[in-house]
């Protein structure tokens, strides 16, 4: 059975969002709490199946050109504007430079960071008309990571495609800043999402993994995906009208923190 998202009220009330990757794990969060907060939200995913009830679906397939403007123009034709972009469609990687060949970097690439270009350029119409029409503008949110901002062991192909998102939304912001478009990033750290319970269940030892995964993160624990919906809210929403071309950590410190071990119990 669907799950009712409520859509009354809140600081998004009247604007229309739209979510790449969001039938599933931190875009689905996203949607939700866009909703939640008063937003129409179109869901761009490879299929729109099994959405909450109050979210609309558009597929979309952000390696094709062709798709990313279909949607856009369904957007167009189904709520005639849009405010708010989140490009949050990605793919992870893992392994060291040795271990991806050239047709896998490639699609992670254009998945992580074209992808995120074509559907940028299909919005920014609509984009540039919600401005024109608010007098807080619009706003472009891109789900970047950690691992744009910290080396992580085993994920070079992956922190590459973050690295390069990070730099986007900084040329982005410069674009795009005079149209009354804001752009910006979240960087979660790790996330507790099905993508990272499917990871656990290929390791030799899943609870031990997880545990692991837990312990680099300073507060001990992984982030929720809800979590990271509310800062992506944040960055998003017309009471952040002076911020643009920043990159907000959603990743429990593990970024700018550096921690003791932790003592022993009964230790001094």
């Amino acid at each position: 059975m669907a799950q009712q998202v409520g859509s009354s009220g809140g600081e998004f009330s009247g604007r229309v969002a739209a979510v790449t990757g969001g039938a599933s794990g931190i875009g689905l969060a996203v949607a939700r709490e866009l909703s939640r907060r008063g937003a129409e939200v179109c869901v761009l995913d490879l299929t729109g199946d099994a959405l909450p009830t109050g979210l609309h679906g558009q597929a979309c397939d952000v390696t094709d050109r062709a798709s990313v403007k279909r949607a856009m123009a369904a957007v167009e034709e189904r709520f005639g504007r849009l405010d708010v972009l989140v490009n949050n469609a990605g793919i992870g990687a893992q392994g060291t430079v040795e271990d991806n060949d050239d047709d896998e970097w490639h699609h992670v690439l254009d998945v992580n960071v074209t992808g995120m270009a074509r559907v940028s350029a299909a919005a920014l119409p609509l984009l540039r008309r919600g401005a024109a029409a608010e007098g807080d503008g619009a706003a472009i949110v891109n789900t970047c990571s950690v691992a744009a901002t910290a080396g992580l062991p085993q994920r070079a192909l992956y922190s590459a495609s973050k690295g390069a998102v990070l730099a986007l939304t900084r040329a982005m912001a410069a674009d795009h800043i005079r149209e009354g478009i804001r752009v910006n990033c979240v960087n979660p750290g790790t996330v507790d999402t099905p993508w990272i319970g499917r990871l656990l269940e290929t390791a030799p030892d899943p609870g031990a993994e997880r545990a692991a995964l837990e312990a680099r993160q300073p507060t001990g624990r992984l982030v929720s995906a809800d979590e990271v919906a509310a800062a992506v809210c944040f960055l998003a929403g017309p009471l952040s009208g002076a911020t643009t071309g920043t990159d907000l950590a959603v990743d429990g410190g593990m970024q700018g923190l550096r921690m003791r071990p932790a003592e022993p119990e009964g230790g001094q």
